[in-house]
């Protein structure tokens, strides 16, 4: 779940750009398509937005909601003013999240075929408890000096000042919520702290900077994880109010550098690094016991491609012979990819999949890979599909077997004829769906009263029977369905246990468990119901497929330096009755269930033990009457403090209207200014209008003879009106990024007061009015790109520009550009180069539009009637070091860039009564060397560095600083 976090992640973006929407678009948000009917529920402590079809579903949120309120609340002693969520049921995505940007939380309604997500408990269940605790975060913040930043400034200065507090604890407290206060939850799921125990059990335990601040060689565990130790150690030393105490003291005076470790210390006597290196030696030494008296089973890896040097998976083994088997590669220098594997150590890429839809499991039959993959809406960013495809090993034919479908795991039948599938409906309803794996269609789908969850959908060798992992309200066991008449026999005893991966072979079914506390692969027998332990790794075995011959059964182990497929004799006289099996589980979490007075309500508000509710009344959601929604306020000053604003910033919940008003100061000038901007995007096209009026002045000299002493000053008002469409468009259907962009937009400038004798060609100046047009159009298609890579290693990219004065009037101008880019691999792996090319031409009228393409770096612009102009980048990473520089930068990455930009600009001009064609010529080299690093211990990654520029015409060397911005 991303809960807050993409907003936390573009916060620094959005108040760096406050200053500047008055003349900007507004961003395009995701939007649903316009169809949808909206509905709500009134609660005593929420408001449920749904859309139509989803009544049942919305009246149980809600119910959810309202039972774990004063639960989750408890432990931060803070009850939340009434929140509005919104349950989204057009994405395929499953997710969650908080913003205050406007105040709410979105709800995915997608239950995650992950099984390490969301274990054993009922996907919204989850989302209610978890989404919830960051609410309850969130609104411990209003005390103390951030709430009068709050009263002042609204929810943007309000989620600034929660910026010191690290994202680790966020999500780290909310994971230790969820187990606490339920019977599931990651804190209970051995495969959510994997990383982190292979890490510490291999020796390689990270400073905290780099546990928080990441790298680009090793695996380092995410925040979620990092933060439920961290967070869970200290409640279980210092009591549950322990964060509470915390939180009190750093938000009441959060403006020093670092007030959230030191409101840490006097909370409890240590700094967040002692808390980290206290928290890890603590988990440690539990992994290392359980780890003692561990009867491993030997299994042989096989040899790949990838070293021990960056963190690599390979995931997912399925057989095509006795000796090979195909893969997903992944990791820090590799995007996702299919490979062919051997045990002689040979590796060969099969292909690159799209935006692929991870189940957690792959199926491959009959020499073809099956797997699902997003398919994102071409205009609306919520609607996103999920589709299956087919790639042909013989042929290397790729089959989109369905569209515009909903199915979030497929897996082809032995034979090939036919796939199954979990559908899940925008109604929230779960099936099995039989499809004929060569024309997509549905040949059946198999009713399922209960809406029970299905997850990893696997075909016996009979091609008739199914066996599938079920999730009941009780818990989970494996069922074998027959997918003619649907008749189904639960193979197991429902439990508790988080069971996945089932694999059916003769008269067993392979699953994994976390029976030991570790998880491993188990086989049942289907004849006589025992269950064994067939595989005891050291950290963890997922997974399982047998060999064509039934002589070997493959999985992928763990490593710290990924994942990596192993193979073992399929012997079952050496398999452990799971009666025999030692329970090693760590239960680091225990301490809290004490701490949680309201869990036992929680589990039996999960398990519907608790006495029905009415249904909460039903409404009509307007999207009109609720289009205004004002969620920022108050003055923001520039980073130079040249300038600032006083304004208000508007969304309304469905993230279709966005409304910004204000006044600005320039200081530089001294002049005030007005504007507004609308942005309506819940059609296909999105509309725009903005306006603007205020002032402007300026100081400029008349004559150019010397001496230069004819300085003349003039203040002037202006009025400034932009209006018009814009359609982004979303193309992505492979490996590749694709999306595209057409805009149009009227331009009014009306300028009165306007003294001066000369006026620039750029400005309206005297000539009081222009009226213009604007028209814009763009392309964009890039592969995908791993962490390492510094850019597109293939790649194009067009856009074109044509700006003119249909009007007429006094001002006339036209400009028409294109520009376009091409991405090449470099030398080494993670190099890109960049070619690009842009051609302008301008009328020569009265009035001179800005540039409309690249010019070269160091060098002023000159306005030309035709410009030409070309460049050659070569991106390259020098080093991933982790450096610290004391508790305030951490540099994880040095880049550097080589770059040769040129230009010819040519001009005909009226010498003595005659046209002449000028021409110029500009030619600029130059290097930049940036720093990806992180300061203050904060989780979100910038870059910057410096810009050498050699002008070659000129001989000037120019060193600039450089900020790139957000590093990640």
């Amino acid at each position: 779940m991303a809960s807050f976090e993409i907003m936390r992640y573009w916060l620094p973006v959005f108040l760096l750009t406050t200053l500047s929407a008055a003349a900007q678009t507004l961003p395009v948000l995701d939007q649903n398509p316009p169809r949808l009917h909206w509905y709500q529920l009134q609660t005593p402590h929420f408001r449920v937005l749904y859309p139509t079809g989803f009544d049942q579903t919305a009246q149980q949120t809600a119910r959810r909601l309202e039972q774990v309120y004063e639960p989750v609340s408890a432990t931060l002693q803070k009850r939340p003013r009434k929140l509005s969520v919104v349950l989204q049921n057009q994405t395929m995505i499953s997710n969650g999240f908080v913003t205050m940007m406007p105040r709410r939380s979105e709800f995915f309604a997608i239950p995650s075929q992950d099984p390490f997500l969301a274990g054993n408990l009922e996907w919204l269940d989850l989302l209610a408890v978890h989404e919830f605790r960051h609410v309850v975060q969130y609104d411990k913040a209003l005390q103390g000096l951030t709430r009068l930043a709050y009263t002042v400034f609204g929810n943007s200065a309000f989620t600034a000042l929660t910026l010191g507090v690290p994202d680790w604890f966020w999500e780290g407290d909310a994971v230790g919520t969820e187990t606490a206060l339920t019977l599931g939850g990651r804190g209970r799921i051995p495969n959510f702290d994997l990383g982190m125990r292979a890490n510490l059990l291999a020796g390689k335990r990270f400073r905290y900077p780099k546990a928080v601040g990441g790298s680009y060689r090793d695996n380092v565990p995410n925040h979620y994880v990092l933060g439920y130790f961290m967070s869970t150690y200290l409640k279980r030393t210092y009591g549950s109010d322990a964060w509470s105490k915390a939180l009190n003291r750093y938000y009441r005076f959060p403006l020093y550098p670092f007030s959230f470790s030191n409101s840490v210390k006097k909370t409890t006597n240590y700094r967040i690094e002692e808390l980290y290196r206290r928290s890890m030696d603590d988990i440690e030494e539990s992994w290392r016991k359980q780890q003692e008296d561990l009867h491993l089973t030997g299994a042989v890896t096989f040899p790949v491609t990838a070293s021990g040097k960056v963190f690599t998976n390979y995931q997912y083994p399925q057989y095509i012979s006795d000796h090979e088997v195909i893969a997903l590669k992944s990791g820090l220098g590799d995007i996702a990819q299919f490979v062919r594997l051997n045990r002689n150590g040979m590796e060969s890429k099969v292909m690159v999949p799209g935006l692929y839809n991870n189940p957690e499991m792959l199926s491959v039959a009959a020499g073809k890979i099956c797997w699902t993959e997003f398919r994102y809406d071409v205009r609306f960013g919520q609607r996103i599909q999920s589709e299956i495809k087919l790639f042909d090993l013989k042929s290397r034919q790729l089959k989109r077997l369905s569209s515009h479908s909903r199915y979030s795991v497929a897996s082809l039948s032995p034979d090939g004829s036919r796939v199954v599938a979990v559908r899940n409906d925008e109604s929230y309803q779960i099936r099995l769906v039989i499809l004929d794996a060569q024309t997509g269609q549905e040949l059946r789908v198999l009713d399922n009263p209960e809406n029970d969850f299905y997850g990893q959908p696997r075909w016996q060798d009979d091609n008739r029977t199914l066996v599938v992992v079920t999730r009941t309200k009780a818990g989970k066991t494996i069922q074998s369905i027959d997918s003619e008449t649907n008749i189904r026999r639960d193979l197991m005893p429902v439990s508790g246990q988080n069971i996945s991966h089932p694999q059916p072979w003769k008269h067993y079914v392979f699953y994994n468990s976390p029976r030991s506390g570790i998880d491993n692969i188990y086989a049942i027998d289907t004849q006589t119901g025992q269950s064994y332990q067939v595989t005891s790794r050291p950290l963890g075995a997922y997974h399982p497929t047998v060999s064509a011959d039934g002589q070997k059964l493959s999985f992928h182990d763990f490593y710290a330096e990924g994942y990596r497929i192993a193979e073992m004799p399929l012997d079952p006289s050496r398999w452990t009755p799971v009666g025999e099996v030692r329970d090693g589980t760590v239960r680091y979490f225990g301490p809290l269930i004490s701490q949680e007075a309201g869990g036992t309500q929680v589990r039996m508000a999960l398990a519907d033990s608790l006495s029905p509710t009415m249904d909460f009344p039903k409404k009509r959601f307007n999207r009109l009457l609720n289009a205004v929604n004002v969620y920022s306020w108050g003055p923001v000053v520039s980073s130079d403090g040249q300038s600032g604003t006083v304004g208000l910033r508007s969304q309304d919940l469905l993230s279709t209207t966005q409304i910004d008003l204000g006044v600005g100061y320039d200081q530089s000038e001294r002049t005030v200014n007005y504007y507004g901007n609308l942005s309506y995007q819940g059609l296909f096209p999105i509309i725009d209008l903005g306006f603007q009026r205020g002032q402007r002045s300026t100081s400029v000299y008349i004559d150019r003879r010397a001496p230069l002493d004819s300085l003349r000053s003039d203040a002037w008002n202006y009025n400034q009106l932009n209006a018009g469409i814009r359609i982004p468009l979303q193309l992505t259907t492979s490996k590749y990024f694709q999306s595209a962009s057409l805009s149009a937009y009227y331009n009014l400038q009306q300028v009165s007061g306007y003294d001066l004798p000369v006026r620039p060609i750029t400005e309206v100046g005297f000539d009081r009015v222009l009226h213009g047009m604007s028209y814009a159009a763009s392309y964009s298609r890039t592969l995908k790109q791993s962490k390492r890579d510094v850019g597109p290693r293939w790649g194009q990219a067009v856009s074109a520009v044509w700006r003119n004065t249909p009007f007429g009037g006094k001002l006339t101008g036209d400009l028409w550009a294109v520009q376009g880019s091409l991405y090449f691999p470099g030398v080494g792996k993670h190099h890109s180069l960049r070619l690009r090319a842009g051609y302008q031409q301008q009328m020569q009228g009265t009035y001179r539009f800005a540039p409309a393409v690249f010019y070269p770096r160091g060098q002023s612009y000159v306005s030309y009637d035709q410009l030409m102009a070309g460049s050659v980048e070569y991106r390259l990473p020098l080093l991933n070091p982790h450096w610290s520089i004391g508790r305030w930068v951490y540099i994880q990455r040095v880049k550097a860039t080589g770059f040769y930009d040129a230009a010819q600009g040519e001009s005909q001009v009226l010498v003595q009564g005659q046209n002449r064609v000028v021409t110029d010529q500009f030619y600029t080299t130059g290097l930049d060397l940036s720093f990806v690093f992180n300061v203050m211990r904060l989780r979100t990654p910038f870059e910057a560095g410096m810009r050498t520029i050699y002008n070659l015409k000129t001989g000037e060397l120019l060193v600039q600083p450089l900020v790139i911005g957000l590093g990640f």
